[in-house]
């Protein structure tokens, strides 16, 4: 694989070609989303990477202007600086990408293929470090010549990476759980690569709930990773939110030497939710950890030295600690335990009072909405923040955390109904006690968070896996076993009975209008150029057979007949034996499947949770047909 111009790379001239990221004088103005922000190595100036605009802009850190804005093929994510800082490396999601920019004359050098929605990057000496989160891979890309050194493959929507200093090992960040959703154990992992010979990858499992793995930090000298995320409770019904009884926010500390989860801290308040952590940044000398929460609008500073202190058993300078005075919280003292017996860390997953009454955390707001990435300036005097939903970046003063100036990335048209629903969607303040958003349970736009949740449509005790929300508007009724008649009803439903809101008539019509705009992207399983496999066309007349029986339920415009029926699935706690038929577009990327998402794969689903045949007559099927059936399912 070689380094290229664009030439090479038919989504970016194609996206080129019609003039994305170019703009043209009558080309309304577009939003500005800031996601991925990264000082360069001597701090004269930010590139920030613009979503919406596909652009990335280079802000001068002294001025605070923006001195270029550099067109992008596609919308822009992860962003990193060389060592030397001479070049840039900016993701391009959907083109494929990773478009190498010469500093200083901000032109687009060259363009390195990667994988087909590269997310995140890190530069590891002379690798460029790239998830392609569709794919679920690692890239490891020659800095110099664009060729492909490693792929590391069994990742799940992988999304953030970071490297030791020494380059030796990557860790990647998981959005979605590879498990099951009736393992009572459903988690995400985080994923260490190392790259000493051969690529070895090994996935340390965070506890049971924790999901949208997102920012990731390493420090200094290689021995620790940080990781936020979000840790739902999935094993109670949804009957209240108080205390994070239905989801929490956390910062996981993974031992890399050891190569193993060593503790999991909330980063909530007992009356007050964190939701949606996302980037995260580590000062040099590894004491400081920032985390973005994007839901709530807050950057949180994190005491780490301190932490690593408390999580060996030393209270030196903390001994109020030993005197058990956070009891006026009502909860039991985890650090004493912990100092007694450290087999107690685990304890700390649910103890929504250990970093308060430790001193070790402070949340202040930003001045934008949706805090997204993060980055420290060389002397640390300030964080920049992508205030995805403001269209600004936010310098924050860290010694007094508190926002120094706001500058936008540009013009922008005023929110319409369709953005203003996206921004509710992703809001926790909507939310009671701001513990989660809309998104918590359906990240990437309205998909679905893997796991199984005990909602009360259907009575209690018997959870069902969360549905993805596209083409739910033509696809009615609505959740597993068609409780609710329509979209609209199911979304004034969530609001109620999930975020504990009665939502106001234009707050409703805007999140309705959001999930009316969703579209499927392309499948990365499909062959170069959008066609289907040879093999997935032999699966599509499988799929057509009379034989099979498949068409008789999924067909028609959203593969679906908008039917229920007894697919042979039923649980041991399930009210009823039908469940709705669900479209399969996109079905590639929203396992675990069935309603209880009891099936890891698509191969589970067509075998072993199809003993009667009764979601398709598929037990007379050859391996061969099994796997053509699977490859054109992945197709959609």
């Amino acid at each position: 694989m070689k380094a290229f111009t664009g030439r090479k790379c038919m989504r970016v001239v194609a996206a080129l070609a019609i003039g994305v990221g170019l703009g043209g004088a009558d080309a309304p103005a577009p939003y500005r989303s800031p996601w991925g922000v990264a000082f360069a190595p001597d701090g004269a100036v930010l590139a920030v990477t613009d979503f919406t605009a596909n652009a990335v802009a280079i802000i001068d850190a002294a001025s605070g202007g923006v001195v270029r804005s550099v067109p992008l093929a596609a919308g822009g994510a992860g962003v990193a600086w060389s060592a030397d800082g001479k070049k840039l490396y900016a993701v391009e999601g959907g083109g494929g990408c990773v478009a190498e920019i010469e500093a200083g004359t901000w032109t687009v050098a060259r363009r390195f293929e990667a994988g087909f929605n590269p997310l995140g990057i890190a530069v590891a000496g002379t690798s460029l470090l790239v998830t392609d989160h569709a794919r679920g891979k690692l890239l490891a890309i020659d800095a110099e010549s664009g060729g492909l050194r490693r792929t590391v493959d069994g990742l799940r929507e992988p999304f953030g990476v970071a490297a030791t200093p020494d380059g030796r090992l990557a860790v990647v960040t998981n959005l979605l759980p590879c498990t099951p959703a009736t393992d009572p154990a459903a988690s995400c992992a985080v994923s260490i690569v190392e790259f000493d010979g051969e690529p070895r990858r090994t996935d340390v499992r965070l506890p049971a709930g924790s999901v949208l793995l997102r920012g990731v930090a390493v420090s200094p000298d290689g021995a620790w990773a940080y990781v936020v995320h979000t840790l739902g409770r999935f094993s109670l019904p949804t009957t209240q939110l108080d205390r994070g009884w239905v989801n929490t926010n956390a910062l996981s500390v993974i031992d890399l030497r050891g190569k193993r989860h060593l503790a999991t801290m909330l980063l909530d308040h007992p009356a007050q939710g964190a939701a949606e952590p996302f980037g995260a940044a580590l000062s040099r000398d590894g004491a400081t950890l920032w985390i973005s929460l994007s839901g709530v609008h807050r950057v949180a500073r994190v005491d780490v030295a301190g932490l690593h202190k408390l999580l060996a058993g030393d209270m030196t300078g903390r001994e109020h600690l030993a005197k058990n005075e956070n009891a006026i919280y009502g909860a039991q003292n985890t650090w004493l335990m912990v100092k007694e017996d450290p087999k107690h860390l685990e304890l700390l997953a649910n103890d929504l009072t250990a970093l308060y009454v430790a001193g070790l955390i402070e949340k202040r707001p930003i001045a934008g909405n949706g805090p997204r990435g993060i980055a420290l300036s060389p002397d640390e005097k300030t964080l920049a923040v992508a205030a995805y939903f403001s269209g600004q970046v936010d310098f924050v003063d860290t010694a007094r955390v508190a926002v120094a100036k706001s500058i936008p990335l540009g013009s922008a048209p005023p929110p319409d109904r369709v953005r203003r629903g996206e921004m509710i969607f992703h809001d926790a303040t909507y939310c009671f006690q701001q513990w989660l958003s809309c998104a918590t349970c359906h990240p990437n736009g309205g998909r679905a968070d893997g796991l199984n949740w005990d909602l009360l449509n259907d009575g209690i005790g018997n959870p069902k896996n969360t549905k993805s929300l596209l083409y739910s508007h033509e696809t009615p009724p609505a959740m597993a076993l068609g409780v609710r008649a329509s979209m609209e009803v199911a979304a004034r439903a969530g609001f109620v009975h999930i975020l504990f809101r009665e939502p106001s008539p234009e707050e409703l019509e805007a999140v309705e209008a959001y999930i009316r705009s969703l579209r499927p992207v392309p499948s990365p399983y499909r062959a170069p150029g959008g066609g289907l496999t040879e093999r997935a066309r032999r699966g599509k007349e499988l799929f057509e057979s009379p034989a099979t029986r498949c068409a008789d339920c999924h067909n028609g415009p959203f593969l679906t007949d908008k039917r229920s029926y007894d697919v042979g699935t039923k649980g041991e706690f399930d009210s009823s034996d039908e469940f709705d038929t669900p479209t399969l577009y996109e079905v590639w990327r929203t396992g675990p499947f069935l309603h209880d998402g009891s099936a890891l794969t698509l191969e589970d689903v067509l075998t072993a949770r199809n003993a009667q045949d009764k979601h398709g007559v598929t037990s007379t099927l050859s391996a061969e047909d099994i796997a053509a059936l699977v490859e054109y399912l992945l197709s959609l």
